[in-house]
């Protein structure tokens, strides 16, 4: 049986991936970044909870998860951003596939904003985290045929929002 890496080295292992969720999310750079140190934060305090042998990832996105739900019932209202534009200056041969890129990007997050927030969930944890949809279902309490059905129904309507 090979060790498990110590909480604080698996933990900052999984920054990146906290980053993407937080900001499929929020739908803005900034509220992603709050809302992974926050979720950082609350881990940390909370360490002596989860039990290991578990998942560090699913636990993590577990809290994260609820804090964003604590954050947007606080607001009492939803908030639209837009996605950020990282890439002002780009020194390329050539741009235009950069800039076909981005507009796909662009367009590809305007679809995903469209979509309500348990949709979207599922999708960046699907699609593009890669979890199976039992691991879904096990992070966000709920069956795993509901997580089948809800990404099946995701892939249709973005899939409508992307063809209009």
């Amino acid at each position: 049986m090979t060790a498990q890496p110590p909480f604080d080295t698996e933990l900052v292992a999984l920054l990146p991936r906290l980053r993407r969720f937080a900001h499929a999310l929020c739908q803005n750079g900034t509220d992603a970044d709050d809302l992974a140190q926050a979720t950082v934060e609350r881990a940390l305090r909370s360490r002596a909870q989860w039990q290991p042998g578990t998942r560090l990832d699913s636990w993590l996105y577990r809290i994260m998860r609820n804090l964003w739900i604590d954050t947007v019932r606080s607001r009492g209202r939803r908030e639209k951003f837009e996605a950020p534009e990282d890439a002002a200056e780009q020194v390329a041969e050539d741009p235009r596939d950069a800039i076909e890129a981005q507009l796909e990007l662009n367009r590809m997050m305007a679809a995903m904003q469209r979509l309500p927030p348990g949709m979207r969930q599922i999708f960046v944890l699907h699609d593009i985290e890669g979890y199976k949809h039992d691991e879904i279902a096990a992070m966000l309490g709920i069956a795993q045929g509901t997580s089948k059905s809800q990404l099946h129904r995701v892939r249709m309507v973005l899939r409508k929002y992307l063809d209009a």
